[in-house]
């Protein structure tokens, strides 16, 4: 009963606010103004691994990076490593320097350049019988980020170390869900193994809820806490991730009562 009473209220939230007007401000509207696939994994793959900190600097690195890049797909197909380093050299996101970003943008190329996209670079490392995207994404590290050079990466760390891997989860999230608000595009992965990508607020709404009572939003809590969403929408657990995070993220939105509207009454 609780389980139905809890997808019924997620559903009237999801109609309610998963709509763009209800976006900004958050990385993700910048995707939008990407209609090419290999461009838009490019830019979502750069703007979610850079979601930390406040919103409107997050915005504002994007908006420096992505001008230099109209086409990212294009622009990293030209570029080498020296040309990189000369184009970002002087960027800077909180304790995220160029040389940080000029790595990344480097896995991708040599991504791009073996399979020919990010999506054929993930899902090669991707077996259907997989509980969740866990294992293929610690694949796509590791090939992003080549074994002869393990330090390991904030702006995509490996979940073989234990990390909720936020952000690279709402990457995905991103990539292969498609609505009204996340743009999507891939086909290999199904959304039923997607995880839900815990940060400190979705951490607090889903304690609440009785979904965790772990102390640490790491990747087993949001393992656990997915797995009470699969429950909810075994097709979709992670369909109510933009809804939930507006509240607390926007100033007209109240955690407080978002908690009161899912809370079960016996």
């Amino acid at each position: 009963m609780e389980t139905l009473y809890l997808r019924e209220r997620l559903e009237q939230i999801y109609a309610r606010y998963n709509r763009p007007v209800f976006v900004h401000p958050d990385p993700l509207e910048v995707l939008y103004g990407y209609p090419d696939l290999l461009d838009r994994e490019i830019v979502a793959l750069v703007a979610s691994s850079l979601a930390y900190g406040r919103v409107k600097q997050i915005l504002k690195s994007l908006s420096y990076i992505l001008v230099r890049m109209p086409s990212p797909s294009r622009f990293l197909e030209k570029t080498n490593m020296p040309e990189l380093l000369d184009t970002f050299g002087d960027f800077r996101h909180r304790f995220t320097s160029g040389r940080d970003l000029v790595r990344l943008l480097c896995g991708v190329s040599r991504a791009l350049e073996e399979f020919g996209s990010i999506e054929s670079c993930f899902c090669s490392g991707f077996d259907p019988g997989d509980e969740t995207v866990v294992p293929a994404l610690s694949i796509f590290v590791r090939r992003l980020y080549p074994p002869h050079r393990e330090e390991s990466s904030f702006l995509l760390p490996d979940p073989r170390n234990g990390s909720a891997c936020k952000r690279a989860f709402l990457f995905l999230r991103w990539m292969i869900r498609k609505d009204l608000v996340d743009p999507g595009g891939w086909q290999c992965v199904p959304p039923s193994k997607l995880l839900i990508p815990l940060d400190t607020h979705m951490f607090h709404i889903a304690k609440k809820l009785g979904f965790t009572d772990r102390k640490r939003a790491d990747l087993k809590s949001a393992l656990e806490i997915t797995r009470h969403f699969r429950k909810i929408n075994p097709k979709d657990p992670v369909k109510y991730d933009f809804v939930i995070t507006r509240f607390g993220i926007r100033s007209d939105m109240n955690s407080s009562s978002l908690i009161r509207a899912l809370k079960y009454q016996k």
